[in-house]
């Protein structure tokens, strides 16, 4: 039992670091949250909820960000494992 209450938490730092590190990427690309998401064709809400935490990219949107941003998926995880690691 004491693991599953560990595991939301986790998921829950993932979002949040993975959040910091769209958001940045974004920024660098000089895309608004809107532009993002109709260039990656997603609801205009989406990278808000990305950003912040609240939401979890699966795969398929992780590859979509990173086309829309021009950066390798395989970045936006690694950064993402570099901010957990600072955190």
């Amino acid at each position: 039992m004491q693991s599953f209450m560990i595991r939301p938490m986790r998921r829950q730092k993932v979002a949040i670091a993975f959040g910091r590190v769209l958001r940045e990427a974004r920024r660098e690309k000089g895309l608004s949250q809107e532009e993002l998401a109709g260039d990656a064709e997603f609801d205009r809400t989406y990278p808000s909820l990305l950003e912040r935490g609240l939401r979890t990219p699966t795969l398929t949107v992780l590859l979509q960000l990173a086309k829309v941003l021009e950066v390798s998926a395989a970045s936006l995880v690694n950064k993402t494992l570099d901010e957990l690691n600072r955190n």
